[in-house]
């Protein structure tokens, strides 16, 4: 059994290659469609992990998304931002018997509609900062929200679909 530390790690390396990599170069729909596979290592953290560490983590991916893209702190900031919401969106979406130790916030643990719910909030408030710091302005607001909203479905669509490619079937949730 791999260590969880080392699994995460191994899995967020994945996600900042992948993103710098691959899904930077795609132009989709003329750049109004911007998926930030990314993020999915920051949302599938165990559900007990620190603040101060989630934190720390969201400031180390985002700054490493900035190195691939040359974007200047964009996504640092976006990422600090959600791995500052993150244990509030936890918080207020917890399950009425509340969440297990050693829980990951996945389909396969809470189920489908909670990882959608989950999944769509957070990647909405980051969308949304990202974008809204790339603007630098709300001359465009429609034009901005349009993109949050397309690149939201896009990544929110890659994330749910990265969680049935992850988990084997005898993890997935029995109910």
């Amino acid at each position: 059994m791999i260590n969880p530390i080392f699994r995460n790690i191994i899995r967020i390396l994945f996600f900042i290659l992948l993103q710098g990599l691959v899904v930077n170069r795609l132009d989709l729909f003329q750049g109004m469609v911007l998926p930030s596979v990314y993020i999915f290592a920051l949302l599938m953290l165990p559900l007990e992990t620190p603040r101060l560490l989630l934190l720390f983590i969201g400031f180390v991916v985002g700054m490493s998304v900035d190195a691939f893209t040359n974007t200047l702190g964009m996504h640092t900031s976006a990422c600090v931002l959600l791995a500052f919401v993150q244990p509030a969106l936890l918080r207020i979406l917890a399950p009425r018997e509340g969440y297990e130790f050693g829980q990951n916030p996945s389909i396969q643990h809470l189920g489908f509609s909670w990882y959608l719910t989950f999944a769509a909030l957070a990647t909405f408030i980051h969308h949304s900062a990202l974008f809204f710091v790339e603007a630098f302005s709300f001359d465009f607001f429609g034009h901005t929200l349009t993109k949050v909203f397309f690149s939201t479905l896009a990544t929110v669509f890659l994330m749910v679909l990265g969680q049935y490619l992850i988990f084997s079937p005898d993890q997935r949730k029995t109910s």
